[in-house]
């Protein structure tokens, strides 16, 4: 891929030349754009905001690879994809948004890498870019277009990881609550974590399926780097969303334990409440019955009969609750 001279294209975000030791120079945005021909042994990154990009140029000059790799590349299509073609491997993989960024959690990177460069796009928020460039600048040496991609899909890795690690965190303190018996509102928060949980698998599972696929489908103009690369991405990959897997199980089965506990409780207290019921109704029909103004109640005339009855009542109520153990009815247990 040859670059020509000239002004920046338009949506350009940045530009950085990389020598043949892999330090990067980002170039100044009045800076004509290295022609690759004359380039030496280092590589191009361009990065572009692909709202606002003019990429109909480049790609009609053969700037950006094959035009149709490029042209299904950079359209706003967020599949997570990959295509090999004529030494130049096209895709769409996820990444990170920033924070705060609305409404998606995550972006798209958008990609087509050459031997000798590397074109990468956004239609959204997105970090690895970001954090790539800045590694670059610090002066961190990237020897090739597929370290360089590895790099930036490392930092999703990584990110993802890190929220994993944040999820289970939460997972492992609501089981120490749950097993020490001290069940609060943690239902309410298995929720979203589960909710995470399987949005960051679906992340990991169609991001493994590109290398998964790019390692496979490798053609034979495709350098090796790129193959072992795509090997490196896709083995953390699975790796990781084993444990986003494992985790979600784990908060699947916490929840469930959760809701059983919950619902102990509630039949303990059902328990209680039907059992103070029982008891107060042999009392309550008594005292309902000797409270009919009508002739003939027994101890109406009785100076007593207040003693009596109250007697009466103590004594059903003790008698209910002996039938209640005789039958054997007892409060749940956990």
């Amino acid at each position: 891929m040859t670059m020509s001279q000239g002004a920046s294209p338009p949506g350009l975000l940045w530009a950085m030349s990389f020598n043949e030791r892999g330090c990067g120079h980002r170039l100044q945005p009045d800076e004509a754009l290295p022609d690759l021909g004359a380039f030496g042994a280092g590589f191009l990154w361009l990065h572009f905001d692909l709202k606002v990009a003019e990429l109909g140029p480049l790609i009609d000059a053969g700037h950006v690879g094959p035009q149709h790799l490029a042209e299904a590349v950079f359209r706003p299509d967020e599949h997570q994809r990959v295509t090999v073609a004529d030494g130049h491997v096209g895709g769409v993989v996820a990444d990170l948004a920033r924070p705060g960024a609305r409404p998606d959690a995550s972006g798209r990177l958008h990609f087509v890498m050459g031997p000798r460069s590397l074109v990468s796009g956004r239609w959204g928020p997105a970090e690895s870019p970001d954090a790539t460039r800045a590694t670059a600048e610090q002066g961190h040496p990237i020897l090739s277009p597929v370290l360089l991609l590895e790099t930036m899909v490392g930092y999703v890795v990584a990110s993802m990881a890190a929220t994993g690690q944040r999820l289970s965190d939460e997972v492992d303190g609501i089981e120490d609550r749950v097993l020490d018996g001290r069940v609060r509102d943690d239902r309410r928060r298995l929720g979203p974590i589960r909710r995470s949980t399987v949005r960051l698998h679906r992340q990991l599972l169609g991001l493994a399926a590109v290398f998964h696929r790019l390692e496979e489908d490798a053609a034979p103009d495709l350098h090796g780097p790129a193959v072992a690369v795509a090997a490196r991405l896709a083995q953390r990959l699975d790796a990781l969303d084993r444990d986003v897997t494992a985790l979600a199980e784990r908060a699947r089965l916490l929840q469930e334990e959760v809701a059983a506990r919950v619902a102990e409780e509630s039949n303990r207290q059902l328990y209680v409440l039907s059992v103070l019921s029982a008891l107060f109704l042999p009392p309550t029909f008594l005292t309902g019955l000797f409270g009919m103004n009508v002739k003939g109640l027994p101890f109406a005339d009785d100076p007593h009969g207040f003693l009596y009855v109250g007697g009466l009542s103590l004594a059903s109520a003790v008698a209910t609750y002996g039938i209640i153990r005789a039958l054997g009815i007892r409060p749940p247990r956990g």
